[in-house]
């Protein structure tokens, strides 16, 4: 009997080119989000590369903007040279906001509760056919919470505080870390609930209180700009053509004020056009620019990345680290680095950074938010503030020798986080207009259920794989 699999495919193929209907489809912006739709357009049933012309505009043509010179450029480096994501020149400028500079973590137990459980099924998924261990660093992972107490660092002890000696966090200079014969022993460490390979935070003298949060089950990580990476080369490399340093002026309507029919963009200093029948704003925090009415705002956020002197177990630690006085004293929220961050504080003070542990050897950790600066052009433009990023050194090194004074620090940056969304679905009153933004810290969590959900929206003209509740910008405009 002949083997008809490869008519079968043909007549399916054909059937397919048949029934689909021609579209320019216009993407703006190449962090997580709109690598993600970019991704799932192509990977959509009824995708055809001969009817289906994507394109993928990114404002910048860097994605060093948001990190201080002397940081490292390119984190692939750091994993396995033979499997991770390669730097693609020319996609330089993808990944070059919080979608490269985030934290990464992945979660059951994230918002909004209606595309969570899709997008970190699809987390899994996409991990599974693309190798995504190696590529992008996914893995599971525990989240804790820690109360701990931080040791004055090097230089501080001994301060005077007003003619008198500053108070003390219960540690001498050059405290004892982390080393084998100082850990608390297994039956300390079960009393207090800590985990016994957690063992890279000071849990004889700093850590004071430990919950977990979360586990291998429902809680997952990966390196957000290995992952957005690896998703722009993917959709590349199924017919999406990705074009950097494409800074979208307008998204020009029909006549009738109904429709989308173009975009216009400046590139080279040159203004062009590009056909558009349905256009895709997912500029994160820069939606605002191109879409008033959405209520997307922005705030800047601060983290560095640290080099640990061996690996460090898979944590993600939410802490509340107390600053006893005579510590640094954190930039305050409404300054520009100034030298406050070099005087001792007077009394205590709680601060809060988050520390993620990575399989590349690495630690990442973030402060606060601040709205400083006011968001720049792009992400080329993104500034730096050096104290804060002295801040978090400064709190985390207090809580652990890995991360301070046995850690090497690999990266200073800053980017602007998309906040008050998501918003992920049509623009009610111009047909073809879809916005997807305003993610929040779950930005990359919700990166490919955000993808799949508005590939079905352009292509099935409805969402079909989870409700879009709350997210619907119909709620809004």
């Amino acid at each position: 009997m002949p083997n008809l699999a490869p008519i079968r495919l043909l007549n399916t193929a054909a059937s397919r080119k048949m029934s689909s209907t021609p579209k320019d489809i216009t993407i703006i912006g190449g962090g997580i989000i709109g690598c993600c739709t970019a991704y799932f357009l192509t990977r959509h049933p009824s995708y055809s590369s001969e009817t289906h012309r994507i394109t993928l505009l990114e404002a910048s043509s860097s994605s060093a903007g948001g990190r201080t010179p002397d940081s490292i450029t390119d984190p692939a480096t750091l994993a396995d040279p033979t499997a991770a994501s390669k730097k693609n020149p020319a996609h330089d400028g993808i990944a070059g906001g919080a979608s490269g500079k985030a934290g990464g973590l992945l979660a059951l137990w994230a918002f909004p509760s209606n595309i969570v459980p899709l997008s970190f099924r699809l987390h899994d998924e996409l991990a599974k056919e693309h190798g995504g261990d190696k590529r992008w660093g996914y893995r599971r992972c525990y989240a804790s919470q820690v109360e701990c107490r931080a040791r004055l660092p090097s230089g501080f002890e001994g301060k005077k505080l007003g003619g008198a000696e500053p108070g003390s966090s219960g540690t001498e200079s050059g405290s004892k870390g982390l080393h084998k014969d100082h850990k608390k022993d297994s039956k300390a460490l079960r009393k207090l609930g800590v985990p016994s390979d957690l063992d890279w935070l000071d849990t004889e003298e700093a850590l004071s209180g430990y919950q977990g949060m979360g586990n291998p089950e429902n809680t997952a990580q990966v390196h957000p700009e290995l992952f957005t990476r690896s998703m722009a080369q993917l959709a590349e490399d199924s017919g999406v053509k990705i074009v950097t340093g494409a800074r979208v002026t307008a998204i020009n309507k029909t006549a009738d004020g109904k429709g989308v029919e173009g975009v216009t963009y400046i590139k080279d200093g040159k203004e062009e056009s590009l056909p558009t029948t349905d256009c895709v704003i997912a500029a994160g925090p820069w939606t605002r620019r191109l879409l008033p009415e959405i209520p997307v705002t922005a705030a800047r956020a601060h983290s560095v990345v640290i080099k640990t002197p061996k690996p460090v177990s898979a944590y993600a630690l939410f802490t509340e680290i107390r600053l006893p006085p005579g510590f640094p004293t954190p930039t305050a929220v409404d300054s520009r680095g100034t030298s406050a961050a070099q005087r001792p504080l007077r009394g205590a003070q709680v601060v809060e950074p988050e520390i993620y542990a990575r399989p590349d050897g690495t630690a990442y950790a973030c402060g606060p938010t601040d709205t400083t600066v006011e968001l720049p052009l792009t992400t080329a433009d993104v500034e730096v503030d050096a104290a804060r990023c002295e801040d978090i050194l400064h709190q985390v090194g207090g809580i652990s020798d890995e991360l301070g004074r046995h850690g090497q620090v690999l990266a200073k940056q800053a980017c602007y986080l998309p906040q008050g969304g998501p918003w992920i679905g049509e623009v009610p009153g111009t047909k073809g207009l879809v916005v997807a933004a305003g993610h929040t810290c779950w930005g990359i969590q919700n990166a490919p259920a955000t993808g799949k959900l508005v590939s079905e929206i352009i292509l099935d003209g409805k969402a079909k794989s989870a409700k879009l509740g709350g997210c619907d910008p119909s709620l809004v405009l």
